[in-house]
């Protein structure tokens, strides 16, 4: 010790170790905190990713039912093209027996 003073040396050399090691602490906390930050940050990724993965699914499964109501359609529309045609050239008797057909389907 430099120099005397009425506090006892035994509390003066715990309070300068305590100084000491909270000065020696300081890069690993601060190296601790980024670790921390970087891992937050790229759970934050991931979320978004799998967010944008799950929207892309849902999207995916939309298209293909559309696509599945058109292929189903299909029959359907055929039908209604081909009576179409017809009606514009069949007398009415015949336009009303093919529609009473259709319908029996």
């Amino acid at each position: 010790m430099a120099y005397r003073t009425p506090v006892n040396g035994q509390i003066t050399d715990a309070l300068t170790q305590q100084s000491v090691m909270v000065l020696a602490n300081a890069p690993a906390m601060a190296m601790g905190s980024v670790y921390q930050s970087a891992a937050h940050s790229l759970s934050i990724l991931y979320q978004n990713a799998v967010q944008a993965q799950r929207n892309a699914a849902i999207c995916g499964q939309a298209a293909t039912n559309q696509g599945v109501v058109q292929i189903y359609s299909g029959g359907t529309m055929a039908g209604a093209m081909a009576t179409k045609k017809l009606a514009r050239r069949a007398p009415d008797a015949r336009l009303l027996l093919l529609l009473h057909l259709m319908l029996q389907r």
